[in-house]
């Protein structure tokens, strides 16, 4: 029999705490999760089933696959109607105020649990979840730092692997075969229906300035109208930037990171643009403080990138994304956001990436994206790979 819970009982129950936290803040008795990733985030594994966190006292699972599984805080059950009879029958009090995952589950199971607890006050916790998550433990700061190192060696291959005729999108697949080898596990997570992508992006030349219906910073067509967005097939040119933000979940704990890569020189406009990004990095990284406002963050950047006159590039040309940065973990799209009406504060233990970028016509895609860890000193960047536009070798 296989336990549960993976994780070390001290590092659950933090986890634990902090999701009770946030449920007491809201005046709430008791939240039903079932999302995958904030299953991960509870007890160290994704299984078919629920979790049951009280505002007080010990989280309590409740699985239906897999089988063979063990542990004196879970119970099998065969549907959601029986959790709480198991609960009434370990003293549990019945929640007059429960939240559910409205932002995240399906219509037809939010009615059924709405049904299961139906003397219940029903109210929407999936931001107690991405509160909770939002503050990282020692040990998901571990696996965090983890990832940005095997991302940055992933990356540093990269110019090895370009040939000359190459299209872009053989060049993401060689990308990520280097990733799979260094051990990627693959799987992409994001949060909600806004978003869907593979193993991640890579971008030449104008193929940046294609607008699409995912909420990035950057555009493309894509090589199917069933997924418009990244590397179209189309062959690399010289004197085109190719940007690169290929996926850093290497430990159930995504870091991410972009970096751009040239084929021959860019253009002078490119080049200006690309260095207030690293300018506007290393200005993140004295001012991302606790307690500082993430919109105020967003408005140091805007503020450099129009001093230098770049703003029309920003965030995209044609199409432009309304942030520069956001949080990340278990999924790629957490808080907190950096926007211009954000209503975020930096915790210590935040971890952000940071992503100003541009697109320039004629060029395509410059700036950087880097991982930081919030710390009172300022942000520590976990993914270091060179940040300057680098040369793709020619073999």
């Amino acid at each position: 029999m296989e336990k549960l819970v993976l994780l070390q009982r001290d590092e659950q129950k933090k986890r634990v705490a902090q999701v009770q936290e946030c449920i007491a803040q809201c005046g709430a008795d008791a939240l039903v999760v079932s999302d995958s990733a904030n299953l991960y985030y509870l007890c160290g594994r994704v299984f078919a089933g629920f979790a049951y966190v009280p505002r007080e006292g010990e989280a309590m699972f409740f699985v239906r696959r897999p089988v063979e599984m063990e542990g004196d805080d879970m119970a099998y059950i065969r549907k959601p109607e029986d959790i709480p009879v198991i609960l009434a029958e370990r003293g549990v009090t019945y929640p007059a105020k429960l939240g559910l995952e409205l932002d995240v589950s399906s219509y037809s199971l939010i009615e059924r649990l709405k049904s299961v607890w139906i003397n219940s006050k029903i109210e929407n916790g999936s931001s107690w979840m991405r509160r909770a998550r939002a503050v990282k433990t020692d040990e998901e700061l571990r696996l965090l730092r983890i990832s940005g190192e095997k991302q940055a060696t992933t990356y540093r291959q990269i110019p090895k692997l370009f040939e000359p005729g190459m299209t872009d999108y053989e060049l993401q697949v060689a990308i990520e075969n280097v990733s799979r080898l260094e051990g990627n596990l693959g799987i992409f997570r994001i949060c909600g229906p806004s978003m869907e992508f593979f193993m991640g992006n890579v971008i030449a030349g104008e193929n940046a300035d294609t607008p699409t219906p995912y909420d990035f910073a950057m555009g493309g067509r894509g090589m199917d109208p069933s997924l418009p967005g990244g590397a179209s097939g189309d062959m690399i040119h010289r004197g085109e930037s190719v940007m690169v933000d290929v996926n850093g979940n290497y430990t159930g704990y995504m870091t991410d990171m972009t970096r751009v890569y040239s084929y021959g020189e860019v253009s002078e406009l490119a080049k200006k643009a690309h260095q207030c990004s690293i300018d506007i990095h290393e200005a993140f990284k004295t001012m991302a403080l606790p307690g500082t406002e993430a919109k105020a963050l967003y408005e140091m950047a805007m503020e450099m990138v129009k001093e230098r006159g770049l703003e029309r590039y920003f965030m995209g040309h044609r199409q432009h994304a309304g942030f520069i940065g956001h949080g990340v973990g278990i999924e790629i799209n957490e808080f907190p956001v950096l926007a211009p009406r954000s209503r975020d504060v930096l915790c210590k233990h935040n971890v952000i990436a940071l992503e100003p970028k541009f697109v320039i016509p004629g060029t395509g895609a410059v700036g950087i994206e880097s991982t930081y860890v919030v710390t009172d000193n300022g942000a520590e960047s976990i993914t270091n790979a060179p940040v300057e536009i680098i040369p793709l070798e020619e073999h």
